[in-house]
């Protein structure tokens, strides 16, 4: 009888899982070991490891992740990003604060191409924070904005953690797509205007470069196949003529084709980077998903998300306390694990506890993905700060520091949509009508 036997299963999956983390083991190491030791201990036959491993290549809707990553570097390293900060520059630069706004509006618009966080602040990040710099804006102002406004990336479609939670909630991820508009654009607004706030009080001046009328045409004519772009690859999905994954494809010969032909910047060197840089980002992904469909699988074969929705139906059975309750650990959860890591290992857990108090799964989704952006801007992960620390050679305090104002406007503004469900239904209601 193994030492380990005394302590419950349900239990030792966690302690396990804990303490490999503690040992500094990655995310999917420390899953897979973790299932290992309570499988080990348990009645349930090991040949459902590779079983279980190999569902991964069955999804079909994660190929879009992938292809999404590649289109962002392909785009980045073709010029189509610097068009788009170029055209933002033209309307918002003058505003107090305008190159922080303008990172904004970039990262909104670059968003809306690549499914991101940390792609979408890598790409605006080493545009903007040398610039900013420049017109004498601080390094911690610039660098703050900037992972801020990265955190976009994953809540303005395509977005590649909801593609990720609507595998695993066997949701329609146009509609999740759909439902993330409205907040992408809120969330956008909101972090605009803390950024004008932020620069007034820093007394940080707008662009003094002034643009004629044929200016603004030349430049916009210039930069319309960048522009083009999010309507392209998001246009085919509302209009039912692609799929996401589809859609997704459309990009990757999308961005070749503009930076090949159009802009000229991409050469043999530099998409060969970015299809190293997108294995290396995508087959981390692809690992973790593997690993989290065999410590699910345990799970539910444990009963631990019925047991877990009962003692949380014990506190409360209203929903809006549920949801509050669920954010917070989220919150909690995020400062420690990886965005795409907490939605394949916490989906199949809270999931149930959401529909038996009749939260809707694409609300839901949506808030989750709105906890992660928070979760990018918090230490000790924080993917985008440590991202703007080395753009901008600061140091992880000084720019965890400066995107905390911005994470508390995250948090307040999760809080009031959570108030308010029909605002991030509305438009997936309005396309069932």
């Amino acid at each position: 009888m193994s030492m380990l036997a005394p302590i419950p299963l349900e239990w030792l999956i966690w302690v396990a899982l804990f303490v490999f983390l503690a040992l500094g083991s990655p995310i999917f190491t420390s899953l897979g070991l973790a299932t290992l030791v309570v499988l080990i201990q348990s009645d349930i036959p090991l040949r459902i490891i590779p079983l279980d491993l190999f569902k991964v290549s069955e999804m079909f809707p994660l190929l879009a992740v992938p292809a999404f990553v590649l289109a962002g570097c392909l785009m980045e390293k073709g010029g189509m990003a610097a068009q788009i900060v170029e055209v933002a520059s033209i309307f918002v630069g003058r505003i107090k604060g305008g190159l922080g706004i303008v990172t904004v509006v970039g990262c909104m618009i670059f968003a809306s191409m690549i499914g991101s966080g940390p792609g979408t602040v890598a790409a605006m990040g080493s545009l903007m924070i040398p610039s900013m710099i420049k017109r004498g804006y601080s390094a911690d102002y610039a660098a703050g904005i900037s992972a801020t406004g990265g955190t976009l990336g994953i809540l303005i479609p395509p977005s590649n953690p909801m593609i990720v939670y609507g595998v695993i909630a066997n949701l329609s991820i146009s509609t999740l797509f759909m439902a993330g508009f409205v907040p992408g654009f809120i969330v956008g607004g909101v972090l605009m205007l803390t950024a004008y706030v932020l620069a007034r009080r820093a007394g940080y001046q707008g662009s003094l470069e002034r643009y004629s009328y044929k200016d603004i045409v030349v430049k916009v004519y210039k930069s319309l196949w960048s522009l083009a772009a999010p309507v392209i690859i998001l246009g085919v999905i509302y209009a039912g003529v692609c799929t996401p994954v589809e859609s997704s494809a459309i990009a990757v010969f999308y961005s070749l084709f503009v930076g090949m032909f159009i802009t000229k910047k991409l050469k043999l060197k530099e998409i060969l980077d970015s299809i190293a840089l997108t294995n290396t980002t995508t087959a981390t992904m692809t690992i973790v998903v593997g690993v989290s469909l065999l410590f699910g699988r345990f799970m539910t074969m444990y009963q631990i998300p019925q047991k877990l929705a009962a003692f949380m139906l014990g506190v409360s059975a209203d929903p809006y306390l549920v949801l509050l309750m669920l954010v917070f650990l989220l919150f909690f959860l995020g400062m420690f694990m990886e965005t795409l890591a907490t939605i394949v290992i916490l989906a199949p857990i809270l999931l149930p506890i959401t529909t038996k108090v009749g939260i809707d799964p694409y609300f839901f989704g949506i808030i989750w993905v709105m906890t992660n952006e928070v979760a990018l801007l918090s230490p000790p992960l924080g993917v985008n700060v440590f991202i703007a620390m080395n753009l901008s050679g600061l140091s992880l305090e000084r720019v965890a520091k400066a995107a905390f104002p911005y994470m508390i406007v995250l948090a307040v503004t999760i809080l009031v949509l959570m108030a308010f469900p029909s605002v991030i239904l509305f438009l997936p209601n309005l396309l069932k009508v």
